[in-house]
């Protein structure tokens, strides 16, 4: 087997998956999944290269899992034992930015980063800011991955117009393009967004880009209650503000996410305790920012907010940042999982509630924070004990799918919630996801054990 993988990607490029250089690469931060131990590591350069690799693989009877930059939090990129883990850190380059379109095309192994500096430099930007922006496109893609800016700008697949993707048999898919708009077949660049690298390994990216937007206000509301800050998102959302950040934190989050990041907004002791709605506006112009701040902070106070901070623009992005970072920040705390359901936004406070009791009834502790505006809720729960922490996800996630929710609101299925969604997805749903990863990779070549998974846990 070696010797194929070293005549697809060269002998520098393919290392043991025992060799203690390739340690950090076996596993994502996902909190309770275990690092994988594969057979090799390899880092094809282009396209070719990843379609000799699943070649090889596939003759060998050996998995394949596809590895961007490890920050997914669902063990999407964590390997099964004895898999070739084919790391996109050598396919990094943007090909391509047309300002006239108002589109760029790109490799999987491109860090979010760099590719909204090369947006910026036309004017444009890259919206899709997961927790993470070190995190790759690739990566992204392949969890179909939010962040706070999803309120206004929806998730990567909102943005992805098309994709180049090797098949489980090594054939090249070519899907979508440069196009507004398309109604010719079924949307295969939508059926492989998401797919966590296991119907195909993406291998270039065709992105839609928007206009950077210099103009921004942030305002810091305290609530009496998460039902109140429930309320007053759709009062927000339904003026037509169009915020950019729309976000929910509990108390013990927001002290959590300030002592992270040694950052002082000098509320008043009582408020920090508070359940607090950041929102974030901005525009082209300075003045029409001003103008739909204040009349933000004027519907906040009518709404029932304790009091409105219009927060400095320094205190604003190290806020945001540090709230970008909570899963850090709880990591740090202690915390023994993350987990990320999704609900109706009006039905988010109820969750919260639930979720709480849940950890009451197990013994365990659990704070959250969220996407406000889309009611993407981020749960830290502490509880060490298997059993309990086992029980306690179990009725967190029965809590939220009885409200209409889902397991998972951006980071993805993975291994980390693959029996979850297995537990708690409609059964009728789950048979055609089946099918159509059967159909695509009949001998369970991509990514076995992760999402959707086939007969015998693969």
């Amino acid at each position: 087997m070696v010797s194929e993988l070293v005549a697809a990607v060269g002998a520098a490029h393919v290392v043991a998956g025992d060799d203690p250089s390739v340690a950090d690469l076996c596993a994502d931060e996902a909190l309770g999944v275990p690092a994988g131990k594969p057979a090799w590591v390899v880092w094809p350069a282009d396209r070719d290269e990843v379609a000799a690799v699943v070649r090889a693989a596939r003759a060998a009877g050996m998995s394949v899992t596809a590895r961007g930059a490890g920050t997914g939090l669902s063990g999407a990129a964590t390997p099964d034992d004895g898999a070739v883990l084919v790391s996109f850190a050598r396919m990094d380059r943007i090909l391509e930015v047309d300002p006239v379109e108002a589109v760029a095309v790109v490799q999987p192994g491109v860090p979010l980063t760099a590719l909204d500096a090369a947006a910026r430099e036309h004017g444009l930007t890259y919206p899709v800011h997961p927790g993470e922006q070190s995190a790759s496109l690739g990566g992204t893609v392949a969890t179909n991955a939010g962040g706070m800016r999803a309120v206004r700008y929806g998730v990567t697949r909102s943005h992805v117009l098309g994709l180049e993707a090797v098949l489980a048999d090594g054939s090249v898919v070519r899907t979508g393009g440069r196009l507004a708009k398309i109604s010719s077949g079924y949307d295969l660049t939508q059926l492989l967004v998401g797919s966590e690298g296991t119907l195909a390994l993406v291998t270039e990216v065709t992105v839609r880009l928007h206009p950077h937007l210099p103009a921004r206000r942030t305002v810091l509301a305290p609530f009496p209650s998460a039902e109140a800050v429930t309320a007053a998102v759709g009062r927000v959302l339904a003026t037509g503000l169009a915020p950019t950040i729309c976000e929910y934190l509990d108390g013990p989050t927001m002290r959590a996410v300030c002592a992270a990041a040694d950052l002082t907004l000098g509320l008043p002791e009582e408020l920090l305790d508070a359940d607090h709605l950041l929102v974030e506006l901005a525009g082209r112009r300075p003045d029409r920012v001003d103008e739909d701040a204040e009349e933000l902070a004027g519907l906040l106070a009518e709404l029932g907010a304790a009091d409105v901070f219009d927060l400095p623009v320094g205190s604003a992005r190290r806020l945001v940042e540090a709230r970008e970072g909570a899963f850090w920040a709880v990591k740090a705390a202690g915390a023994d999982e993350i987990v990320d359901l999704v609900v109706p936004r009006s039905a988010m406070a109820t969750f919260l509630a639930r979720a709480r009791a849940a950890g009451d009834a197990h013994g365990a502790r659990v704070l959250g924070c969220g996407h406000a505006g889309d009611g993407n809720v981020h749960l830290a729960v502490f509880q060490p004990d298997p059993e309990r922490l086992g029980a306690t996800l179990h009725d967190v996630f029965a809590a939220g799918v009885a409200l209409g929710g889902a397991v998972s609101g951006e980071h993805g299925v993975g291994r980390a919630k693959a029996h979850a969604l297995e537990t708690f997805g409609d059964p009728a749903a789950l048979d055609v996801l089946r099918r159509v990863r059967a159909a695509l990779d009949p001998d369970g070549v991509l990514n076995p054990g992760c999402a959707v998974r086939l007969s015998g846990g693969r």
